[in-house]
């Protein structure tokens, strides 16, 4: 059964831009709703989309942080060869890290980082994220049991997991060098990643602008959650405290 894969979108409306940044194993239809509700704000949105992601899961293991961290300078870049020199950026999950690491490295005119890890549990919750990503795909292209358990063998082993490893010990090592006005959002019901992580985030950036807000009722993907108009409305509210130059 073919399945019809999300793509990189670029919504355009006012001069203030915000790249939209998915996490590990999701896509741009992680934050496509986000991307319109902002649309209809005024505000520019463009996501774009990581090597090996909304993709077969065999494309995953090809690819790591590396590769992502260009897709994310590029997506970046796009929305400066388009015209628009105040860029804000917001990220769910590893789109968080990937934020807090773009403001490091370009000028942004804020951060977002959206139940973001500063550290993960362990190397066997990530293996097991991305296998039942794996599985969870190849049940929706009509495969059988047997066919899923055989190619199952190529995710292991998955040096990809050692290389997010590191890029969380860096950013998180770095997080001092996050000047730019900075809402962290996390999500209380996350199971995917240690939520103390959120108070680590806030407490080590250097922005004089931070604020912490959590989300009683939201898991992991908060903005595919309950509550998920809230979080379209707190950061619309942040956006807007922000000192744009149109």
């Amino acid at each position: 059964m073919k399945i019809t894969l999300p793509k990189p979108f670029f919504f355009e409306a006012g001069p203030r831009a915000v790249l939209l940044l998915h996490g590990f194993t999701g896509s741009s239809a992680d934050v496509r709703i986000l991307g319109r509700y902002l649309q209809k704000q005024g505000y520019t949105s463009l996501a774009p989309q990581y090597k090996g992601h909304a993709a077969p899961p065999e494309e995953l293991t090809k690819t790591g942080p590396a590769d992502w961290w260009q897709d994310v300078l590029a997506g970046y870049q796009e929305l400066v060869d388009k015209g628009y020199d105040e860029i804000a950026v917001c990220g769910l999950s590893l789109g968080g890290v990937m934020s807090l690491k773009l403001s490091m490295n370009r000028p942004v005119k804020a951060v977002i980082p959206m139940c973001a890890p500063a550290y993960i549990k362990s190397e066997e919750v990530m293996y097991a994220g991305v296998t039942e990503y794996a599985r969870e795909f190849k049940k929706r292209e009509g495969k059988s049991q047997e066919e899923i358990d055989h190619e199952m063998a190529s995710f292991e082993p998955m040096p990809t997991l050692k290389d997010l490893q590191e890029l969380l010990r860096e950013t998180r090592d770095s997080l001092e060098d996050v000047y730019a006005p900075t809402l962290v959002v996390q999500a209380r019901n996350d199971h995917m990643i240690n939520t103390d992580s959120a108070n680590i985030i806030h407490d080590g950036v250097s922005a004089f602008q931070k604020e912490l807000i959590w989300y009683e009722n939201s898991g992991h993907v908060i903005t595919l959650d309950k509550e998920k108009d809230q979080l379209h409305s707190d950061i619309l509210d942040f956006l807007e405290s922000l000192n744009w130059s149109k």
